[in-house]
């Protein structure tokens, strides 16, 4: 398996090209004008408009589509000139192999693609994954993918393609948690900072309940009850100790938090391959 993504890919995107690859399927003058303008806007830097040939409009609600529009390109080329499944969702790619000749072959044709279209690999996250029982695993869409092997009596002759929140995506649930709970945010009621947690964590959860994330959802869980109690205490002005009472002793649910706790829906067992993203 290949695993890589796109070096500054909304940011290296050519205006002409990707004009060029708009005009394929839309011919309103009207409508090509509009998206000519907002490319050419600009992004305002330190109280000056810097203007480029290339990039989409950081965080402009259009620009994830806009970027799908010109790696379509990508698509179409590797259903002609790629090796292995191409699995591509915005700039993260990933791609299914069976051997690592293929894997190698594979990253050669998207440094080959993407060159001709203006952009490259982004080397840092860019290498070879041969998933194995035993192995490493790999992340894709903020999940860590590993293949093991069952370790019940049931299920030790099954070998699973195991998933979870990797590192990266806990470290953001936990610093986003800090964030709704923090210091700076003492005047607020506790209901208030209980919804926000509320907001964060169902929409956390309903992505990542897919999988083999149990533990972790009760880690996440732990870290929210902890910081939640930490805010309760200075909200009153008293210990730690208080808020952890207030929090998890005092109330059955924890002041109405979000339990996460029999949503993940478990995985079905599947067969070993190799991949290369």
């Amino acid at each position: 398996m290949a695993e890589s993504d796109i070096a500054n890919c909304f940011e290296a995107i050519p205006h002409e090209a990707l004009m060029s690859a708009i005009k394929e399927r839309i011919v309103d003058r009207h409508l090509l004008k509009l998206l000519r303008a907002m490319l050419r806007g600009g992004v305002l830097e330190q109280g000056a408009v810097k203007r480029t040939g290339s990039g989409t409009p950081q965080g402009g609600v259009i620009s994830p589509v806009l970027c799908n529009v010109y790696l379509h390109r990508l698509d179409r080329q590797w259903a002609r000139r790629g090796t292995g499944v191409l699995i591509r969702y915005a700039d993260d790619l990933l791609v299914m192999c069976r051997t690592e000749r293929e894997a190698k072959s594979a990253l050669r044709a998207l440094a080959a693609i993407l060159g001709e279209l203006g952009l490259e690999l982004k080397h840092a996250k860019t290498r070879i994954v041969h998933l194995r029982e035993g192995g490493e695993g790999f992340d894709f869409l903020g999940f860590h993918h590993r293949y093991v092997r069952g370790n019940t009596a049931r299920s030790q002759h099954l070998t699973f393609l195991v998933r979870w929140p990797s590192r990266q995506a806990m470290q953001h649930a936990r610093q986003r948690i800090r964030e709704i709970t923090a210091r700076e945010r003492l005047l607020l009621p506790v209901e208030e900072i209980v919804r926000d947690l509320n907001r964060f964590l169902g929409g956390w959860a309903a992505y990542f309940r897919y999988g083999n994330s149990a533990q972790f959802f009760d880690k996440i869980s732990l870290h929210a009850v902890n910081r939640l109690s930490i805010f309760v205490a200075n909200h009153h002005q008293r210990n730690r100790r208080f808020g952890w009472w207030a929090v998890a002793r005092q109330s059955p649910n924890h002041l109405g938090l979000i339990d996460l706790n029999g949503i993940i829906v478990p995985p079905r067992p599947s067969q070993p391959r190799y991949r290369a993203h």
